[in-house]
């Protein structure tokens, strides 16, 4: 019998990435088993956005480690512009280090991962946001990630380790969440900057001195405030300005401040007064917007206000 033609392969290849333009990431992935031809014609199409969540014991069990490093090492050959990895279980996912040569990245969003860049990473240059939670990287990294990300918005870093002192250098920055374990935030060349949220994680230390110490450079975090406008802060954070004084005088940029958010422990005399403090120190305050009770008997709760002229 003569061999039967594979007219899909045959056809152009404008064609053929249409046809896996249309499938969803899966379906295009699963193309890869149908030939030689076509093992690697799929990483073409996934160029633009990738997005792939995981469960690790899934991930263990088929031996998918090695065949996601290859996976992120044929994108790295496209212009992949959005890539997403969310491993849900296990130890943390070691990124390889082609990732760090996606040219094209606009919006990385990592979960449970370690990132080692080589040294001759020089950062992403078309990246806008970046979102990474429960990862682990060094403090130098972390510090050149950021700097060498020149266009970058949106910056969000939840349960991260390895690095404590959160210096953030983006001159385009706009967008800024952070909440975890860290002690001290300072900003540079950040006066777009207009919507900040902040959450420390973890109580006031036992020791005294030390609690000081931490609580004076977090208070940094008011001088060096840009342009601000909406501000929350959540969880220790104001447990661990009480340890300090508020400024006498805040920064002028304050002005632009419209809207703030603060938990609070209601039944913590210290952290009553901070937040006093703080307040009384925004003269445009016009009115409490809306006040967000305790649920139940508990002890805390979030207040927001409305600044206005």
């Amino acid at each position: 019998m003569d061999t039967e033609v594979d007219r899909i392969s045959s056809l152009p290849g404008n064609v053929l990435d249409q046809i896996l333009s249309d499938l969803p990431i899966r379906d295009a992935v699963r193309t890869s088993s149908l030939s030689r031809n076509w093992r690697y014609k799929w990483s073409s199409y996934s160029s633009s956005c990738v997005r792939y969540s995981m469960r690790l014991d899934t991930f263990r069990r088929s031996n998918c480690v090695s065949d996601i490093d290859r996976w992120i090492l044929h994108l790295s050959r496209g212009s992949t512009k959005e890539f997403v990895l969310e491993i849900w279980k296990g130890q943390r996912y070691k990124l390889p280090s082609c990732l760090f040569s996606f040219e094209n990245l606009i919006h990385l969003e990592l979960l449970n991962c370690l990132l080692k860049p080589p040294s001759a990473f020089k950062g992403f240059r078309s990246l806008k946001s970046l979102h990474l939670q429960s990862v682990t990287l060094a403090q130098e990294v972390f510090e050149n990630l950021i700097s060498r990300c020149a266009l970058l918005e949106r910056l969000t870093l939840m349960n991260f380790d390895g690095f404590t002192h959160l210096k953030i250098n983006a001159p385009n920055l706009q967008f800024f969440d952070v909440g975890g374990v860290f002690d001290d935030v300072s900003f540079e060349n950040t006066l777009l900057l207009t919507q900040v949220t902040i959450a420390l994680y973890e109580k006031v230390k036992n020791d005294q001195n030390m609690s000081r110490r931490s609580s004076c450079k977090l208070l940094s975090f008011f001088v060096n405030l840009p342009r601000i406008r909406r501000l929350k802060i959540h969880n220790y954070f104001l447990k661990n300005l009480a340890l300090s004084k508020i400024p006498s005088t805040l920064p002028k940029s304050w002005v632009d401040l419209n809207y703030i958010s603060i938990h609070i422990n209601f039944n913590d005399f210290e952290e009553n007064a901070v937040a006093f403090c703080l307040l009384k120190k925004l003269p445009q305050l016009a009115r409490n917007r809306d006040v967000e009770s305790p649920r139940g008997k508990g002890c805390c709760g979030t207040t927001d206000w409305l600044m206005g002229k």
